[in-house]
């Protein structure tokens, strides 16, 4: 790293601008294989951040598996039946596409479909950190026009743990779902 990107990353640094890239080979399919991944350390709200969309993806093909994966992901606050009910209706009408959206390489015009491997990048900025315990991190979104938030907060023990996340929120319909093409 030459003298002008060290310069670069340390002002982005006190600003509290960051970007994480995370990059999977494949997404995991079970609760198990998450916690195989290096990122399962939840030591940094950029890991939760990124397992959670690894998480929803997995909600869209098999509810159980993506519930068991997003409870763990909360630690001790597992998810009530209004949360439940609210993920159930956004994947409604086969949105399972949602998700898919936060991969480097998806947008509306190829129905979502992301770059392989699956890169996620995520971000903070200088209102990220301004709450003690708290951090609100932000995933770009190829369906949208500004990236989305996502609200982790920390425990005593280091972990961070997911705590509110607008994932979910309407997109543009891909190009192959678009009923005016």
């Amino acid at each position: 790293m030459g003298l002008f990107d060290k310069m670069k990353q340390a002002a982005a640094n006190v600003s509290g601008n960051q970007t994480v890239t995370f990059t999977f080979q494949a997404l995991p399919e079970s609760l198990a294989q998450m916690q195989a991944l290096p990122e399962a350390s939840l030591d940094t709200p950029f890991k939760t951040a990124a397992l959670t969309v690894c998480a929803l993806c997995a909600y869209g093909a098999d509810k159980n598996i993506g519930l068991e994966m997003l409870n763990w992901l909360r630690g001790p606050r597992p998810m009530n039946g209004q949360e439940i009910s609210f993920l159930n209706d956004r994947f409604r009408d086969g949105k399972s596409y949602i998700p898919f959206s936060y991969f480097v390489g998806a947008s509306p015009e190829n129905g979502y479909t992301p770059r392989q491997p699956f890169t996620l990048l995520v971000g903070s900025n200088h209102t990220s950190n301004v709450e003690e315990g708290y951090c609100k991190l932000f995933i770009p979104c190829g369906g949208a026009d500004s990236p989305r938030p996502i609200t982790l907060r920390r425990k005593g023990d280091g972990q961070w743990f997911l705590w509110e996340q607008y994932l979910m929120t309407g997109i543009r319909i891909p190009a192959s779902a678009d009923p005016w093409a």
